[in-house]
């Protein structure tokens, strides 16, 4: 609500309400008061107002994202990878401008200028964090945003599905070169991911304690959407699993980046491009659905929690559509 007092020769306004701090200005005449105010109150309910005032007027984009950091990325599985999109933005001008004057123009520029130098797709996930960060602070912390300035600006498109199914001939071309590494993890591990599907990340975390071999269940308690699952094990996996000698807690004791320097060595002794590690998951999931899986069973194992993000994943070969087809044409008859 509205107060007026007289103060000397001058009418003081001061508009209070719940999650906005007091918005107070002086006029001449009291009759100028009473509209400022009535103006006032109506532009905070129809929330072209947020957050007003001296002290949220020196708020900048920047102050905003580290308190965004420090309260929200903090708590994410991801954390490591947002907090390093959010130093981007406080490295660059953006990071100064007071956040009531951040425009969809500005936000453009920043989008412009960052496209010159990475991909579509880095940035669109940048200004993904930056959305975010300004919804939460327009919405609980009172920050002076009228609109998502994000929001009226084009995103860059979402980039190609990042992996693809192995050509023909790569997994034994890749079998053949492990048999001359002497990394001891890299066969069990590259196996169990073609046989689950499950991630790099998924496979590094799993421990002993994890695996059910009666039950024939590779138990997850958290994975990269924040949801566990419990991941069905093919004998094929679970002789995988009982080669393995244990060394640890963990099936595969190794960090992410030795993974990724022993992959990257077994590939190019391979002769395989630039086909990824995480190629064995697309190939997984293909072949699970070339078997007869359905998208519930499918979806249960891969750990995708709509339809279009399972689809990404899944490459199913004409070739063994069409020879499916051949096979049902045969009983037909």
């Amino acid at each position: 609500m509205a107060t007026i007092r007289k103060r000397g020769q001058a009418w003081q306004v001061q508009v209070r309400r719940d999650g906005f701090p007091p918005i107070t200005k002086s006029f001449r005449s009291k009759a100028d008061a009473d509209g400022w105010a009535r103006e006032t109150e109506r532009q905070i309910e129809r929330g072209e107002l947020s957050g007003q005032g001296r002290s949220a007027n020196r708020l900048t984009v920047g102050a905003l994202l580290q308190r965004y950091e420090a309260e929200v990325t903090s708590r994410k599985r991801g954390r490591k990878f947002e907090a390093s999109r959010i130093r981007t933005f406080l490295r660059s001008p953006l990071a100064n401008v007071a956040a009531h004057r951040l425009s969809a123009q500005m936000v453009a520029a920043y989008r412009d200028e960052r496209l010159k130098t990475v991909s579509g797709e880095t940035v669109r996930r940048e200004l993904t964090v930056l959305r975010h960060c300004i919804e939460i602070g327009r919405k609980e912390w009172g920050a002076p945003f009228a609109g998502n300035p994000v929001r009226q600006i084009t995103l860059p498109s979402p980039s190609k599905v990042r992996g693809h199914r192995l050509p023909e001939g790569a997994e034994a071309s890749l079998m053949t070169a492990l048999t001359r590494t002497r990394v001891w993890y890299l066969r069990p591990l590259i196996m169990l991911a073609l046989e689950t599907g499950m991630r790099r990340g998924e496979l590094l975390a799993l421990e002993w304690t994890n695996i059910d071999l009666k039950a024939r269940l590779a138990i997850l308690t958290t994975s990269k959407n924040g949801h566990g699952r419990s991941i069905p094990l093919t004998p094929r996996a679970i002789a995988i699993i009982s080669e393995i000698e244990v060394r640890d807690i963990r099936l595969f004791p190794v960090n992410a980046n030795a993974v990724r320097l022993s992959w990257e060595r077994l590939r190019k002794r391979a002769g395989l491009g630039n086909v990824k590690l995480h190629s064995m998951r697309h190939e997984a999931i293909s072949r699970m659905f070339e078997l007869g899986l359905s998208i519930p069973e499918v979806s249960l194992v891969s750990g995708h929690r709509t339809l279009s993000c399972l689809q990404r994943y899944t490459h199913i070969k004409p070739e063994n559509v069409a020879e499916k087809l051949a096979r049902l044409s045969v009983r037909s008859e």
